[in-house]
């Protein structure tokens, strides 16, 4: 499929020919989930477990005489009421480790792709060059673009460092490299934007 290729001034720059096998899938709502279910179970950190009575390295012998001592009828310092001891019901060991099949993967990031074609929230722009890197220039060439509140931008293999100077202080602007494109990000924005070396780079990723 083709699609109209704009400037930052939205001022036309030709066309560029899309893959279907890349941007013309059609989008599975079951695929998708698992995709995105998995990005954030990856991102969790394994929960720290605390010691317990069977872990901590204390004396196992009897305290006292089990009656007449006139105290409580302890068995050993590993008991959480003593300083130093195991830790009652504490928190288990839960290692966030799942697996996806990386084809399902791919086949995922396909989908979230050709998701924001279908719904008309795709721009591809020819670079994203700002003169001086200014954030009050590049805000009003994306007003003119109409990319919206909550914009990904994901560019080729290097990130354009005026764009990155200039979108820092811009409030739902994200960049990207190529290399970077996820689905969670970008299902999670409102409107998707391309350089032509991000989608060289992203047919080239899915066609090597």
């Amino acid at each position: 499929m083709k699609v109209e290729v704009k400037t930052l001034a939205a001022a036309a720059a030709g066309e560029i020919e899309l893959s279907d096998a890349v941007f013309g899938v059609e989008p599975r709502a079951d695929i998708l989930h698992r995709v995105v279910t998995w990005q954030l179970e990856k991102r969790r950190g394994t929960a720290r477990p605390t010691r317990e009575r069977a872990d901590v390295a204390r004396s196992g012998k009897k305290l006292g005489r089990q009656k007449g001592g006139g105290t409580a009828r302890h068995g050993d310092r590993r008991a959480p009421v003593f300083i130093g001891g195991g830790k009652a019901h504490g928190a288990r060991l839960r290692d966030f480790n799942p697996s996806l099949n990386k084809k399902v993967r791919a086949l995922g990031l396909k989908m979230a792709l050709s998701s924001k074609v279908r719904d008309g929230k795709l721009i591809v722009l020819d670079a994203l060059d700002v003169d001086g890197g200014k954030t009050k220039a590049l805000a009003g060439q994306f007003a003119g673009l109409g990319a919206g509140t909550k914009t990904l931008v994901i560019d080729g293999a290097a990130l354009n460092v005026s764009f990155a100077h200039a979108s820092a202080n811009l409030r739902g602007v994200n960049l990207l490299p190529a290399v970077g494109a996820n689905v969670y990000d970008i299902l999670n924005h409102d409107m998707l934007v391309l350089t032509r070396a991000a989608v060289e780079t992203l047919e080239a990723r899915f066609h090597g």
